[in-house]
């Protein structure tokens, strides 16, 4: 694997990271319930489902037969048959109506459970303790009712660690300490993709680096479009990877990204993008591995100018 330089033409200044609980108002739940819930999802989902046990969470991707991505999902169980699948809020209704439509005979009952769920995440000292497990599940009591806390990957920023938790549960009235714009900053340098409506389909699970964080089980047997992802894993064809890339200006989600030398076609597109209130821009991209190294800019050749930032995680050398 190529290693990616960063560009000492947009340099960072030490700056205080965001922390608090942010409602996750852009992020939906899906509830599957029933003695055969864990297996129907078992089937669809690039995760194993059926092993999926009480103080774990998973992350999921949801292909079409082409292998690419049409949900992410966070993923838990509260007993034997109830799971619950926490996803972008624009990707939910096409993805329940998808996966509905193969539920057919088995015993599984899948519903958008969203009002009933509601979805914080919390970050840096409002997060709670560090040592727990990622992707760990604990039960809390707060006002006599239970809701879930999901130790999430941590954001990475210049190499300092910020701990995020998904929180979720009843409603609750709380005033938000983190705005939804610092967390996607935050989501963002975790290096965890989270598809939206603008890149459903865009992308195979290894281009914005799914199986490395823990979202692709290569030993669970089917589901649609395994025989691309294990194609793409085994047979050394892959040639985009996630990158973190940082910019002096917002980018978005779909956004197509340049490198300067090969004008004529983009090299790569903003899966993921985020933006503090004091005007850091970060983007996760999927990017050409061999542009990683070049003059990147968003929009176009010309466009603002990219960095490739100091990322989240290693990349698995020997595949790419």
């Amino acid at each position: 694997m190529t290693s990616a330089a960063p560009d000492t033409a947009l340099p960072t200044s030490p700056a205080a990271l965001p922390h608090g609980a942010a409602r996750l108002t852009d992020w939906g739940v899906i509830r599957a319930q029933g003695p055969e819930a864990r297996s129907f999802l078992h089937g669809q989902l690039t995760q194993d489902i059926e092993h999926l046990d009480d103080e774990h969470a998973r992350l999921a991707g949801y292909c079409s037969a082409k292998g690419r991505l049409l949900a992410t999902f966070v993923t838990w169980s509260r007993g034997p048959d109830e799971v619950l699948m926490a996803c972008s809020a624009d990707v939910l209704p096409a993805a329940l109506k998808r996966l509905s439509m193969f539920v057919l005979r088995a015993k599984c009952k899948l519903v958008d459970a969203s009002a009933d769920v509601q979805l914080w995440g919390l970050a840096g000292d409002s997060a709670g303790p560090d040592d727990a497990q990622v992707w760990s599940r604990r039960v809390s009591a707060e006002s006599g009712q239970n809701h879930d806390v999901i130790r999430l990957p941590d954001a990475v920023v210049d190499g300092q660690p910020v701990v995020r938790h998904l929180w979720a549960g009843p409603a609750r009235e709380v005033t938000p300490t983190l705005s939804l714009d610092d967390w996607r900053w935050l989501e963002v340098h975790s290096g965890v993709a989270r598809v939206v409506a603008a890149t459903v389909e865009h992308f195979v699970p290894q281009m914005v680096n799914l199986e490395v964080v823990g979202g692709v089980n290569f030993k669970k047997g089917c589901y649609p479009g395994q025989e691309v992802v294990a194609r793409s894993q085994y047979r050394g064809t892959l040639k985009r990877r996630g990158y973190l890339l940082l910019g002096e200006q917002a980018l978005q989600p779909g956004q197509e990204v340049f490198e300067a030398s090969d004008p004529g076609q983009p090299a790569g597109e903003v899966a993921l993008a985020g933006s503090t209130a004091d005007g850091r821009h970060a983007a996760w991209v999927e990017l050409k591995i061999a542009a990683a190294q070049g003059r990147l800019h968003a929009g176009a050749a010309d466009g603002p100018l990219l960095r490739v930032a100091v990322q989240p995680y290693p990349l698995p050398t020997g595949i790419d």
